[in-house]
């Protein structure tokens, strides 16, 4: 389900540090990047931050940045209690019955530790390649075969009546919550309470309330079996209540679109049903990696470029054996770590995929791990793992110092959109490098 919508308060890419085996106890989604940046070569970093999905962070990880403790305000219960009353009234005007309001909120409290985990937000950064080599682990791999090989039946069932590869589907699943081990098992509607209680995303996360007091009152899952992580994402493949609601499926026709139990077949239906309602391509790729000629064209980079694989091979672009990319539709050519990492040509396909989740490292490791669950290749370009992500502070100081060379980035928010991506191509022309709009330390150490 699209969370991207309800995730966009990070700066750029988001994940986690997290070990890259099959004891990976939260989900890998990335955060969005910036609205504003639709059709961009994406930065170079993937900014580790608090999202509406918890996740585990790596021991010891280097990449931490120091942060004070959360302040966390003491709530006492009768305010928290008040607060359910004047929701009650508000929940029954939109239908909710008496006995699905006493049914939800028996024995639900406050959870302060809910709120701890969403003030707890301390900046992590990870390069993409870094996020996808835990992503798209030897591990990973190795149990998304085992995974396809023990549902194989259903999952065949699935891609014949929604068109969405069996191995796609499969790796949207190890990327949501490594195969379903790991679905959360928070207490839904107490966390989603205290987090409406709260106020600080209080209006998402109301509605997010009531759309799982609607479950519950169709009677798809008692309130007991209702968890998830500690912000409402449920099941195996991460659903939000809200788009529950909209695109859940019974594909075992059982009476109740159970996407928590320990089998996974409405979770990875309503997977796919979601990814068809958004125009997946039967037959299409949602990329293949590519070689791009001497002197190419970097300005031609990015999504609002978009030419048929024909005119693509006529500028010298080729797939990684040296052959024209099949006519596959029209697409764009995404360089996520500039002229010295992988290219990609990217189909409507990567699209839908965005619906999901709109950070490009999400949509390039669900596609590349459903590629090596196939049997394909690992990337095969090297990446510039000599380089870091920058930090917050460092890029809004690349913005500054941009802007004074004369190359304006119309603003300093510390987000690499497309008009720090275009003044960052202005500048590397200006000095003779590469002009492939790649916010590097090493651009920021030369602006120095």
């Amino acid at each position: 389900m699209r969370f991207a919508a309800f995730l966009l308060f990070g700066l750029a890419l988001a994940t986690v540090a997290a070990p890259s085996s099959a004891s990976l106890s939260e989900s890998l989604r990335p955060m969005a990047r910036p609205a504003e940046t639709p059709g961009a070569a994406p930065p170079s970093a993937v900014r580790l931050a608090s999202s509406l999905v918890p996740r585990a962070r790596g021991a010891g990880s280097s990449d931490v940045a120091p942060a004070p403790a959360p302040q966390i305000t003491q709530v006492s219960n009768s305010g928290f209690a008040r607060w359910i009353e004047g929701f009650k009234t508000r929940a029954r005007r939109q239908g909710i019955s008496e006995a699905t309001l006493r049914a939800a909120f028996r024995g639900v409290q406050y959870d302060p530790a809910v709120i701890e985990r969403d003030r707890n937000q301390s900046e992590f950064t990870k390069t993409l390649w870094d996020y996808l080599d835990t992503a798209v682990s030897d591990t990973r791999v190795r149990n998304g075969k085992a995974a396809l090989r023990k549902h194989r039946r259903t999952l065949e069932r699935i891609e014949a009546r929604y068109g969405v590869p069996k191995e796609v589907v499969t790796a949207v699943w190890g990327l949501e919550s490594a195969y379903g081990t790991f679905r959360g098992n928070d207490p839904l509607v107490q966390s989603l309470a205290t987090l409406a209680y709260d106020g600080r995303r209080g209006r998402f996360f109301e509605a997010q309330l009531i759309a799982a007091l609607k479950i519950l009152q169709a009677g798809d899952i008692t309130p007991k079996r209702m968890t998830g992580s500690w912000a409402g994402a449920m099941g195996h493949t991460q659903f939000i209540p809200t788009s529950y609601l909209a695109y859940a499926v019974d594909f075992d026709g059982d009476g109740r679109r159970d996407i928590w139990s320990d089998d996974p077949t409405d979770a990875l239906a309503s997977t796919a049903a979601y990814l068809s309602r958004f125009g997946w391509v039967k037959g299409q790729p949602w990329g293949v990696e590519v070689k791009l000629p001497r002197g190419f064209d970097y300005g031609q980079t990015g999504m609002r470029v978009r030419k048929s694989p024909a005119e693509w091979a006529r500028l010298g672009v080729r797939d990684i054996a040296g052959r024209k990319v099949p006519n596959h539709g029209t697409a764009s050519i995404l360089v996520p770590a500039g002229a010295r990492g992988a290219a990609f040509m990217i189909f409507k396909n990567f699209n839908v995929i965005e619906r999901y989740n709109t950070a490009d490292a999400y949509v390039i490791a669900v596609g590349h791990l459903s590629d090596r669950i196939k049997g394909g290749p690992a990337i095969q370009a090297s990446w510039p793992r000599g380089d870091r992500a920058l930090k917050f502070a460092e890029r809004k100081e690349l913005q500054r110092r941009l802007t004074q060379a004369g190359f304006s980035t119309q603003g300093v928010d510390g987000k690499i959109g497309p008009k720090t991506i275009a003044a960052v191509r202005a500048y590397q022309r200006s000095v003779g490098l590469i002009p492939d709009g790649y916010a590097s330390l090493d651009i920021l150490k030369r602006l120095r």
